[in-house]
């Protein structure tokens, strides 16, 4: 039996206004198995003018009961943690243990980390800058954030969406992608048990349903999750009535791993690094760069480990990943593979994995030149590129010799040389020794077309923010 997933609205789940739906197809069969709303124009209209009407209210709260609610939240998808880890896994095809320990613990982590963040907004201390007055600064919710969560990490980026803005005091219209609906309703479901209703908001659709949120007059805030041309397009529509914006788009990582590094620690990290998810990770260790003196050594060992890593159900606990997320995403990998230049040599796997679904076997890439097209643009998939270079300048040219800026790691051991790298490094985070670690205390975000804004910690919480300067005389 076919399942139906169903918009969120105004405290109410409703099909979209004019009955269209998608087909949501679970990725390890290729196989239709729900149906979502398509929502149009109309059905964004009654989710903004729900979140308008209920944000007043709840910009009015105290931040004690901003707190109290999201710890809330938190409790209750905790309580319902094998549902969220299922609906996650049906529509992505992620492994049930690792979607339990690796997304689940930190979104809910998360809540928790906005919560405590809801009751410790900071600014400047009153004060007379002008003779006879005071200065004082408010921070305060901007308003209706209209916000579009990607198919990669459709529960951890909801998360990360929605709990920065309740926790400021805004309200919210959430959009999943098209792909991946089921965990962000599931999350209505619990969300709209705790909430006014209103405060939050699930809208299910396409990309034109995602267009029709940021262009819309209501929100005063847009963010999106997603791809570097997704991200100009929001900006672009977002600029006509000068909406902030906020956009995590994509990502290139480099690691680059000298010759005293750890050689071994390094190619066990990376492999996790660059082929969890299937890959599908904008901070995934997609370019590794070596110096020459190791290169040899560190592709044999890398591709080894990558061989001896698993593809497959979500069930089989000793799996690092599942399938791609659909089949454009799968030929999108494939395309890249068929493209390779002559010089460049596919040391594993390089293939799709079965016939059924969209699992594509771990992949390593050496031979690589810092022009070639799988070194320059994201691939998004499980494969990882190895190229050699010199000495530390070179290995600075070529990590950031790309036109994303997310993340990036090194690896060595000595310290002044980490220092220096972290400095040279035009990326929002550099790892040292390690790749992928996150938590909710520190930012994540990017530079270049990477896109701008941050997401966790108290700086992704004030993006969520506006500053506002009262002065007052002091005289009766």
């Amino acid at each position: 039996m076919s399942t139906t997933f169903r918009n969120y609205i105004d405290g109410a789940f409703a099909d979209a206004s004019d009955g269209r739906t998608l087909d949501v197809v679970d990725p390890t069969t290729g196989e239709v198995y729900a149906t979502s709303p398509l929502s149009g124009p109309a059905d964004v209209d009654a989710a903004m003018a729900a979140a308008a009407a209920a944000f007043p209210g709840w910009r009015d709260t105290t931040p004690s009961v901003r707190q109290r609610a999201l710890l809330k939240i938190a409790d209750a998808m905790e309580a319902r943690a094998d549902d969220l880890v299922a609906a996650e896994s049906r529509d992505t095809g992620k492994p049930l243990h690792l979607l339990r320990s690796d997304e689940l613990a930190p979104a809910i982590d998360q809540v928790r980390f906005f919560a405590g963040a809801a009751r410790m907004l900071e600014g400047r201390s009153a004060g007379e800058y002008m003779g006879g007055l005071t200065s004082i600064i408010r921070r305060e919710p901007v308003g209706v954030c209209a916000q579009v969560a990607p198919w990669n990490y459709p529960l951890l980026m909801a998360v990360w969406k929605f709990a920065p803005a309740l926790a400021a005091g805004n309200a919210v219209v959430l959009k999943p992608s098209d792909t991946t609906p089921a965990s962000t309703v599931l999350l209505a479901e619990i969300i709209g048990q705790i909430l006014p209703k209103g405060v939050f908001n699930v809208v299910c659709g396409d990309r034109e349903t995602g267009r029709a949120m940021v262009e819309h007059p209501t929100p005063a805030m847009a963010s999106i999750t997603g791809s570097v041309r997704a991200g100009m397009q929001v900006a672009e529509s977002a600029a006509k009535d000068v909406k902030r914006v906020h956009l995590e788009l994509g990502g290139k990582a480099p690691a680059v791993v000298f010759e005293d590094a750890d050689l071994a620690k390094a190619v066990d990290d990376l492999v996790v690094g660059g082929f969890f998810n299937a890959g599908q990770d904008c901070t995934a260790a997609t370019r590794v760069l070596v110096h020459e003196s190791v290169h040899d050594e560190f592709v044999s060992a890398l591709a080894k480990a990558a061989a001896d890593t698993k593809t497959g159900l979500p069930d089989d606990e000793d799996v690092l990943y599942g399938p791609l997320n659909n089949a454009n995403q799968l030929a999108q990998v494939t395309g890249f593979i068929e493209r390779l230049p002559a010089h460049a040599k596919v040391e594993a796997g390089g293939h799709r994995v079965g016939d059924k679904g969209y699992f594509y076997a771990p992949t390593v890439v050496s031979g690589l030149r810092q022009d070639d097209e799988i070194v320059q643009h994201e691939v998004f998939g499980p494969v990882i590129t190895v190229q050699s270079f010199t000495d530390e300048a070179q290995a600075v040219e070529y990590a950031n010799g790309v036109e994303y800026a997310l993340a990036s790691s090194v690896w060595t051991k000595d310290h002044a040389r980490a220092m220096r790298m972290s400095k040279k490094l035009d990326f929002g985070c550099v790892w040292i020794n390690t790749h992928m670690a996150l938590v909710a205390e520190m930012p994540h975000g990017g530079f270049k077309k990477s896109g701008y804004g941050k997401d966790l910690s108290a700086y992704g919480f004030e993006d969520y923010t506006r500053i506002k300067h009262v002065m007052t005389s002091l005289d009766d």
